[in-house]
């Protein structure tokens, strides 16, 4: 018998473990994640902390994520949120469990400007069937102001015997 397959959140974390110590790895990490989640991948952001349900990204302000009104778009907000709750809830989840979005809401407290720096953390319970759990987003600005609050559903549920994992992190 094979062994089971490592999670999508394992392997992320198995590759962020052996990159982050070194000087470049961070950025290495980032850039095979734009590799396997070109979507979230092109927003640029990097992550600065991953550990099992705790994530911390961070987006710099530039000009490919501004809008009219020459702050970070909102939907480059969204981007970063969703992408730090999956990231979170990726590595939080047991082997056997998959996760995909199924609601995203946000809240903008103010304009964002500047350095941006979303954090989520999660706690999973034992999921037996499909389960609907909320996972939080903070992003806040470069004096700690709150920018941004998301809320991601995520429906829980077994992965089928002998299915293969989705390639890590798995966000939407």
């Amino acid at each position: 018998m094979l062994p089971p397959h490592p999670s999508a959140g394992e392997r992320a974390l198995s590759l962020w473990r052996r990159l982050s110590p070194w000087p470049l790895g961070p950025a290495l990490f980032m850039w095979v994640f734009r590799g396997l989640v070109p979507y979230s991948g092109a927003l640029g952001a990097r992550v600065e902390r991953l550990e099992p349900g705790h994530a911390r990204i961070v987006l710099r302000e530039r000009r490919g994520v501004r809008n009219h009104l020459n702050s970070v778009h909102a939907i480059a907000l969204a981007n970063l949120g969703e992408m730090t709750s999956g990231l979170a809830m990726t590595t939080a989840l047991p082997p056997a469990v998959r996760a995909i979005v199924t609601h995203l809401e946000i809240d903008y407290a103010k304009k964002a400007r500047g350095t941006l720096t979303a954090e989520s953390r999660v706690k999973v319970s034992d999921v037996r069937g499909d389960t609907d759990h909320v996972v939080r987003a903070e992003i806040r600005d470069a004096a700690g102001d709150l920018v941004a609050a998301v809320a991601v559903r995520w429906r829980l549920s077994p992965a089928p015997a002998g299915a293969t994992p989705p390639t890590p992190p798995a966000t939407a």
